[in-house]
């Protein structure tokens, strides 16, 4: 049933999938709203939005428009672990196509600092 399925090895790929019943071009714009949309979500212990971080591990827009995103914390104690998905969630909702999203948290694989983007290692420090 899932349509599109954007997955991460350090960040989001846009590759649509051909056989979704969304047409490619509102895929495309979609899955950059998305996206753009994620990078409004601050963890508020690091300087950094949650995408440049690589926290998010997936996201999937099905053909009823329900997009579900897969993500990590850096850390499986992190005090915002309880409000994170609401605030991606709340995020990815606010998106013109979007019907509803789903924000799912998991430690496998685990968060490392190689997954951050330069622009987020820059502005931690890691760089």
């Amino acid at each position: 049933m899932t349509d599109e399925t954007i997955e991460t090895e350090k960040s989001v790929s846009k590759n649509p999938l051909a056989n979704s019943a969304i047409p490619q071009d509102e895929l495309l714009r979609m899955t950059d709203d998305i996206i753009a949309a994620l990078k409004t979500v601050y963890d508020p212990e690091i300087p950094a939005d949650i995408y440049e971080l690589g926290l998010i591990y997936r996201i999937d827009i099905e053909d009823d428009r329900h997009v579900k995103v897969e993500m990590t914390l850096t850390a499986p104690g992190c005090p915002v672990a309880g409000e994170m998905p609401g605030w991606v969630e709340n995020a990815v909702r606010a998106v013109e196509g979007v019907f509803d999203c789903t924000a799912t948290i998991t430690f496998d694989p685990p968060w490392t600092p190689d997954r951050m983007s330069e622009e987020a290692q820059v502005a931690t420090g890691f760089y």
